[in-house]
């Protein structure tokens, strides 16, 4: 094993052999470290963590921590740390609680810019991007490919949809759908994640039809009741992109929407 000497590891922790333990790590008793984790120096892992193979895991980070919760009572919850993902300088991820998931997780792929927090019963998808001192309040929910600009703060019960963009130094304290562009002190929807839905290689047609149906539903001038609005979207808008939105609009029942910015 690749461990330098000044790292104090407990007896009882698992660590794959050809994973990398840097000057003054700390790994406690119920951390198992998979193949090719790279940790630099002064690392904190802690808890019930799992940490997947091939992540990269920067100075003064510290995983698998009580939760800032007044309610957290000492039970064995977790954290789990999916495959390739880079943990910036400075990040926390606290561990889950009884009252959530009991387990803190983060996907496969993600980027974890500096000091990025993701507190308790947290659930981070793939390949999603966080931004430098961006944070997650408990029980945030982030699908797959979401990017968080830097300096961000994400409401507690949040739901964060496909592909959707948060902007920097936002607010959110709404649940933001699949596909939008939000932003502002509080958040507000923009418009469509163009950028990120070019890069993902969808159609034209795709776009298109993503950007018809937020005008249909969210930025349709002459009002009218939300339920008609998506029963007639459901009839108009056929692609997986559309039925991904629907479904998610339909699906969340707490904290409503971000709000329109009727000035873009």
């Amino acid at each position: 094993m690749d461990i330098h000497k000044t790292a104090i590891i407990a007896k009882e922790a698992h660590i794959d052999k050809t994973a990398i333990i840097g000057p003054y790590c700390t790994i406690g008793p119920q951390v198992k470290i998979d193949k090719n984790v790279k940790l630099h120096s002064h690392v904190n892992v802690d808890g019930n963590t799992i940490i997947g193979e091939y992540c990269e895991i920067f100075s003064f980070a510290s995983i698998g921590t009580n939760p800032q919760d007044l309610k957290y009572q000492g039970e064995n919850s977790r954290v789990i740390i999916g495959k390739k993902n880079i943990i910036r300088e400075y990040s926390t991820i606290n561990t889950g609680t009884q009252l959530g998931n009991m387990e803190t997780v983060v996907g496969d792929n993600c980027l974890l810019m500096i000091a990025t927090h993701i507190a308790h019963d947290c659930i981070v998808g793939n390949n999603v991007i966080i931004a430098n001192n961006a944070t997650l309040g408990g029980h945030v929910e982030v699908a797959d490919k979401v990017i968080i600009g830097g300096l961000a703060a994400i409401h507690q019960y949040i739901k964060i949809g496909l592909h959707a963009i948060i902007g920097g130094m936002s607010t959110v304290v709404n649940n933001v759908p699949p596909f939008a562009s939000v932003s502002g002190e509080r958040a507000k929807i923009t418009g469509v994640n163009l950028l990120g839905m070019k890069r993902n290689n969808f159609e034209r047609q795709v776009i298109q039809e993503v950007q018809e149906l937020y005008k249909s539903i969210f930025f349709k001038p002459d009002g009218g009741i939300f339920q008609h609005k998506i029963k007639a979207a459901k009839g108009k808008f056929s692609s997986k992109a559309s039925a991904d939105i629907l479904k998610f609009i339909e699906s969340v029942d707490n904290r409503g929407f971000c709000q329109v910015d009727n000035k873009k």
